[in-house]
C-alpha cells in the first residue's frame, strides 16, 4: 500500500503542493496523513496516526526530508524505525535518486551502511538550517524591534527588516499574526508589501 505524509509548518501555511504530488502518484485520500506543526519533533498526530497504519511491504511517500522533521536524531530514528522495525519503505520525492530505501535494501548490507552515511549527512544539514533560521528571524525580529520609533510607528516599507520577517512567516516559523505584529501593520497594509515583494520576485 502507498502512504503519503504532508507537513507545513504552520496552520496559515499551504499544503496544496504537496497534497498534488500525493495525488500525481494516485495516493488515495484516506491515506494521506496532513500535519501542520513544527517538525522539531514527531509528537504530531496525523504523523503518529500514520505509523498505526503502516504495514511491512507498504512504500511512504514525502515531499522532502525536512517535511519528514527537522531534529537531526529524530530523522534517523524514525527513518530506521519505519524501514528496518516495520519493513516498509520511505521515498523521498525531493531526491528520490538518492532517498529511496528500496534501492538500499536491494544492496544488502552495503547499501545499510551507505543509507546511514547519506541519512547522518542529510539529517545534520537539515538541522543546522533549521538553526540558522531561528538565528535570522531572532536578528530580524530585533532590528524590526529596535526601528520603531517611540512616538507611533513608521510606515514600513519593504526594506530589510521586513523582508526577513516576510521570509519567518513565509517559512512557517511566525503565523501572519505575529508578522502583522512584528512589523507594526494592519492586515491590509501587511499583505500590501507581501504582494510588493512577490510582485519583485
Amino acid at each position: 500500500m502507498n502512504l503519503g505524509y504532508v507537513r507545513v509548518s504552520s496552520k496559515d501555511q499551504n499544503e496544496g503542493r504537496q497534497l498534488a504530488k500525493m495525488q500525481e502518484l494516485a495516493i488515495e485520500d484516506r491515506f494521506i496523513f496532513v500535519d501542520k506543526q513544527s517538525g522539531k519533533d514527531f509528537d504530531r498526530p496525523q504523523y503518529q496516526a500514520m505509523k498505526q497504519v503502516i504495514r511491512a511491504g507498504d512504500v511512504i511517500y514525502i515531499d522532502a526530508l525536512d517535511r519528514l522533521g527537522r531534529d537531526y536524531d529524530g530523522i534517523l530514528t524514525e527513518w530506521k524505525r519505519i524501514t528496518r522495525e516495520l519493513n516498509a519503505d520511505i521515498v523521498i520525492l525531493e531526491n528520490e535518486t538518492l532517498f529511496d530505501s528500496r534501492k538500499f535494501k536491494a544492496m544488502g548490507d552495503i547499501g545499510k551502511l551507505m543509507e546511514d552515511q547519506f541519512l547522518s549527512m542529510l539529517s545534520y544539514v537539515a538541522e543546522q538550517e533549521r538553526k540558522k533560521i531561528k538565528q535570522r528571524q531572532a536578528e530580524g525580529i530585533a532590528l524590526a524591534k529596535s526601528e520603531c520609533r517611540p512616538y507611533g510607528r513608521p510606515r514600513v516599507e519593504v526594506d530589510e527588516s521586513f523582508k526577513v520577517i516576510y521570509n519567518s512567516w513565509k517559512n512557517g516559523e511566525i503565523t501572519a499574526v505575529k508578522a502583522m505584529e512584528l512589523s507594526g501593520l494592519k492586515k491590509v497594509t501587511f499583505y500590501a508589501r507581501v504582494k510588493e515583494i512577490e510582485g519583485r520576485a
